[in-house]
Formats: C-alpha cells, structure tokens, sequence
C-alpha cells in the first residue's frame, strides 16, 4: 500500500498533532532542522513513520519551480513550505513515533551522489501557492 498524498490542510493538521509542547523526545531530539538539514549520521529514523507524501503520482513531471517570493532560498529556515513546489512536491512526511513531531524528508540528487534531507513542519510557514 503506498502512502495516502496529503492537501495543504493534511499537512498543517499533522503539524499541529505535536505532543508535549516544545520538548524534544528521545526519540526526535536529535534532529534540529528548521530548514532542510542532512539527516545526521547515526540518526536512528526508525521512531519517524512515514504517514503521507507530498508527491502527486498524477504529475508526471514535477515543477522543478521554488517558491520564495519574499527572496529566501531553499535552505533558509524561514523558507515557505509550499507543498506544490519544488522541493515539496518530492517529499514524503514524517511523524515521530512518541511526540508526533512532524518533519518532510526528500533526496537530494546532485551529479555524484544522493543526500537524504529532512525538515521539520513549521506550521506557521506552510502555503497553499499553485
């Protein structure tokens, strides 16, 4: 079974599922990504659950398109998450096991090698933009 494709509102309702405030968890606390990070070396993803995509598998080829109208870039962590944009639309979503903070990942292809990036769900940057 493949993961549900979630709207805009699927996403902000995920991110507002955290449990236990701004604490981390053993089990997340070790991910500081306000913006698209590399997932640290050791990490142990196993407590984050893939619980939908942003991937549209009717869009055969995805915007390679970024949204950043108020001049940010992708790494910066006050960049909008815009679900319908690159590099969004090629993200699954993420939930931790025990607190349920919610996160985006994606793989980054670049010429010689493949990145796994992860992204913690501000709520307050998530945009419905088409």
């Amino acid at each position: 079974m493949s993961a549900p494709v979630l709207s805009t509102a699927d996403l902000l309702r995920i991110a507002a599922e955290r449990s236990g405030g701004e604490q981390r968890c053993p089990s997340c606390g070790g991910l500081h990504c306000p913006g698209w990070e590399a997932i640290p070396g050791g990490f142990d993803a196993g407590g984050l659950k893939q619980v939908g995509t942003l991937r549209d598998p009717e869009v055969h080829e995805p915007t390679v398109e970024e949204y950043h109208p108020a001049g940010t870039r992708t790494w910066d962590a006050d960049a909008p998450i815009a679900p319908a944009f690159h590099p969004y639309n090629q993200s699954d979503v993420l939930q931790c096991a025990h607190c349920h903070r919610a996160f985006l990942r994606w793989t980054e292809y670049g010429g010689y090698y493949q990145e796994a990036r992860i992204r913690e769900i501000n709520p307050e940057l998530v945009v419905q933009a088409l």
